[in-house]
């Protein structure tokens, strides 16, 4: 039977080291919390010393600072030793007895208080001392608590560890010995333990290399780029080492110490040569200088030119070390220029263009190609002649210029004959400001007549703005040329205007893009430029495709059919294009000529018939009619809205494309004054707005195509349409004519983009429908049969405002030559003036819709 002491010096032997450890670990945290201040001052006048703080000292300041350092070192160490307990046995114990559960090291030392004489007792403790033993046997050594944020709120013994680090990895922990030669009266020279003498070796920035160390180097010759800088430190007496160098331009200067300090020198490398130091640990090295060479760039290939005017330029360059920068500097060169009309004015100075050319990013810029893209079309020598180098230049301020090429300036190009007209006076305008009156005659001729030539009202407005600006310029004395900025600014974007169109209809947008690519074959356009125009071809013509299928709810398997018993199928077009676009490549100008004029007779005689059944109507086909309505009234209020705006710029005067005096007017109707009919009109104007808006409104609640793609895109186009009505009536009632006009005209446009929109979607529920199944339409047609509206010529009103026929108008073998006829005939009654101006109002709609 076991012996209950026996069993607990078993125990308490079994614990014996992690009883020790964990007695070390309270001492050291003891230590910790009573020294941690001695500890952070060591360490931080360590790390100021191996910084070498001494050499800016003085040696009274110095004493000073070292006797304030040791008071309080002192005072730090007297009160962590009075703090500082050696933690004991018991304290040990205990701490370790409080990491075992139930306290097993606390009960082995107990005592059996009572029944120690019974049997039975004694086996109780016995036991109980067995469970305790073997809890005990588990225990490990509990660890230190360091954490002295509590005593340290600044983490002051952390900044003194971080400078000692740093000290040891960069800085001179040998040199903590020289204060004690410098409290002697020494200096430090005399206190260094390493050579008496530094240098270093920093080549330029711009060549990337690292700096050298030279008393690191035990060779003997050395390379350096030129420009590299010499930096040298001696210790010790005046003329105790000596410098003799050669590879300074002159001799390299030894800057004397400002108080028992070191001597500097510092000179950079010029010229190959040699640098010897004489006197204790002397050397002498031989300096290969790399000259740097001077940079080179040349071009890469040709410049090429986008359809929309931007340029690019392919380079090389390349440098020994690095290029830093590059431009590229196009000059007008006057010889080649056509010195004709505008360009006959001797011109006003103007600086090169010069351009940054671009550098890598990353990477290596000693050697690489790259694009200089740049848009030049809005310069005055724009499509000029000129002369284009490019010159680049190196960290040392060197420079390479490559060839000097000539070549006419890159720029976009205006295939529309007045857009090309528009942009021709904006150059002369820039070109000399004596050209201002010649400009603006030129621009009064080509705005004289615009019926018929102004596809775009807005664009004619614009031009009549920037000629009154002109002529206010011009009366005033020399063009400023802040105006004359300004204006070639608003003529550039006239002619943008007028050649990318701002046309809504399909069928016109269609026949601007065959007139601009029969204009730029005419005029030898580049082969990036017919691409370009030809994809706009091709989109227009799909454009205007999806449009007829809209109108004439084409059906699966439908045909657009050209007069009576010819047809073409969209692969028929498509392929016809592929071919125009062939005979392009090849350089067979004349026949893709001639296939894009039968391309243009047969897209404007073009109609979508469908294979049986007649044309029909669909469900929302009343929702059609009823927008169609409200574009009509929008685009007659627009009418109406731009002839007060030219009243007010010609007061009295007969507008563009207004004719005589009307029939049974009398003299004097309608000549009211600025102050007195003017308000009037505009009030009328607003408030016609206002009820135009209220109908789309009231039309938007019964919109079919409810959570469709198409019908959703319908309601936004609608919705937009809304709120450009919503500000045209606001500019109307402050007399803003000219920004009323242009939000109506955003109405139109987003009315017919809701009309399509909405035509998208009848059509997708039309799909759905059985094939041959009658829509409500249908059975309306029927009943109505011939009893629809028709118009003038006898052609009945289709939905969405179109105007369509039954029957087939035109008889005969040569219908495209007799619908050309009768195109020209509403042309040149459009250009009598004194016709009715209802008449000639009429003839101008015709014109606007056929």
């Amino acid at each position: 039977m076991t012996d209950p002491n026996t069993i607990t010096a078993q125990a308490l032997a079994r614990i014996a080291r992690p009883l020790r450890l964990t007695r070390a670990a309270m001492a050291a945290e003891r230590l910790a919390r009573c020294f941690w201040p001695v500890s952070t001052l060591l360490l931080a006048v360590a790390a100021a010393l191996a910084f070498g703080v001494q050499d800016h000292l003085t040696q009274g300041a110095l004493w000073g600072l070292a006797l304030a350092l040791a008071v309080a070192l002192l005072a730090a160490l007297v009160l962590g030793l009075r703090r500082f307990r050696w933690p004991s046995r018991a304290e040990a114990m205990a701490r370790l007895d409080g990491t075992l559960p139930g306290h097993p090291l606390a009960a082995l030392t107990d005592a059996q208080a009572l029944g120690a004489g019974d049997a039975a007792s004694a086996a109780v403790w016995r036991a109980h001392l067995q469970r305790m033993a073997a809890r005990a046997a588990a225990a490990r050594a509990a660890a230190p608590d360091l954490r002295l944020a509590s005593r340290d709120r600044f983490g002051l013994r952390y900044v003194a560890l971080t400078g000692f680090v740093m000290a040891l990895i960069f800085g001179a922990p040998g040199r903590v010995g020289e204060v004690a030669t410098i409290a002697a009266g020494g200096t430090p020279a005399q206190a260094a333990a390493g050579p008496s003498w530094e240098g270093w070796v920093e080549p330029p920035a711009y060549t990337g290399r690292p700096s050298l160390y030279l008393n690191a180097i035990e060779a003997a010759t050395l390379e350096v780029p030129e420009g590299s800088l010499f930096t040298f430190r001696f210790y010790g007496s005046a003329g105790a080492i000596a410098l003799d160098e050669t590879i300074s331009a002159g001799e390299a200067p030894v800057a004397e110490p400002a108080e028992d300090g070191p001597r500097s020198a510092e000179f950079a490398a010029a010229q190959t040569g040699t640098v010897r130091i004489d006197g204790p640990g002397g050397r002498e090295i031989a300096v290969t200088v790399l000259p740097d060479a001077a940079p080179s760039v040349t071009f890469a290939g040709d410049i090429e030119r986008e359809a929309d005017g931007e340029m690019t330029q392919p380079f090389s360059a390349r440098d020994d070390f690095q290029i830093a920068a590059g431009q590229a500097e196009f000059v007008l060169d006057i010889e080649k220029v056509d010195r004709r009309f505008g360009l006959a004015t001797e011109p006003e100075p103007r600086e090169p263009h010069v351009l940054d050319l671009p550098l890598p990013i990353s990477g290596n810029r000693a050697e690489f190609t790259e694009l200089l893209i740049e848009n030049a079309s809005k310069h005055p020598w724009a499509n000029l002649p000129v002369k284009l180098s490019l010159t680049v230049e190196d960290g040392l301020g060197q420079t390479g210029q490559s060839e000097t090429r000539e070549l006419p300036l890159p720029g976009r190009r205006f295939f529309d004959p007045l857009a090309a007209a528009v942009i021709e006076m904006r150059r002369d305008l820039l070109w000399s400001a004596e050209n201002a009156p010649r400009t603006l005659q030129v621009l009064r001729t080509i705005s004289h007549r615009p019926e018929g030539f102004f596809r775009n009202q807005r664009a004619y407005l614009m031009l009549r703005v920037a000629m009154r600006r002109l002529e206010a310029g011009i009366a005033e004395g020399p063009l400023d040329p802040s105006l004359r900025d300004e204006l070639a600014e608003a003529l550039w974007e006239i002619a943008v205007l007028v050649e990318d169109g701002g046309l809504s209809d399909a069928l016109e947008r269609m026949e601007r893009a065959q007139e601009r690519l029969s204009e730029a074959m005419r005029n030898g356009a580049s082969p990036e430029e017919i691409a370009e125009l030809m994809d706009e071809l091709r989109e227009a013509t799909d454009a205007y495709i999806r449009q007829l299928a809209q109108q004439g709810e084409q059906q699966p398997g439908d045909q657009m059919a050209q007069g009576e018993g010819q047809q073409i199928t969209g692969d028929q077009l498509q392929a016809m294009m592929d071919e125009i676009q062939r005979l392009m490549e090849e350089g067979r100008m004349a026949e893709a000529q001639e296939l894009l004029e039968q391309l243009n007779r047969m897209m404007q005689n073009m109609r979508v018939t469908q294979g049986e059944g007649g044309e029909g109507d669909m469900p929302g086909g009343q929702a059609m009619q009823d927008l169609a309505e409200t574009l009509r009234d929008q685009q007659g209020l627009s009418d109406e809205t731009f002839r007060d705006l030219q009243e007010q710029f010609n007061p009295g005067g007969q507008q563009p494309g207004e004719g005589q005096q009307g029939e049974g007017q009398q003299p004097g109707e309608g000549e009211q004054g600025e102050g007195q009919g003017q308000g009037q009109g505009e009030g009328s104007l607003a408030d016609r707005q206002q009820a135009l808006r209220d109908e789309l409104e009231r039309q938007q609640g019964g919109l079919p195509g409810q959570g469709t793609e198409s019908g959703n895109a319908a309601r936004g186009a609608l919705d937009r349409a809304g709120r450009a009505m919503d500000e045209a009536e606001r500019a109307l009632r402050e007399g803003d004519t000219g920004s009323a006009i242009d939000r109506q005209a955003e109405a139109i446009e987003e009315l017919r983009e809701g009309m399509r929109s909405l035509g998208e979607a009848l059509a997708e529920e039309r799909g759905e429908r059985q094939p041959g199944e009658p829509g409500p339409g249908e059975e309306r047609q029927a009943q109505e049969g011939a009893g629809g509206d028709r118009d003038p010529l006898g052609r009945t009103i289709g939905r969405a405002g179109r105007s369509g026929s039954d029957e087939n108008m035109l008889q005969g073998e040569d219908v495209y030559r007799r619908a050309r006829d009768l195109l020209d005939e509403i042309r040149r009654r459009a250009g009598e003036q004194e016709r009715p101006e209802l008449e000639l109002d009429y003839l101008r709609r015709l014109l606007d819709r056929f």
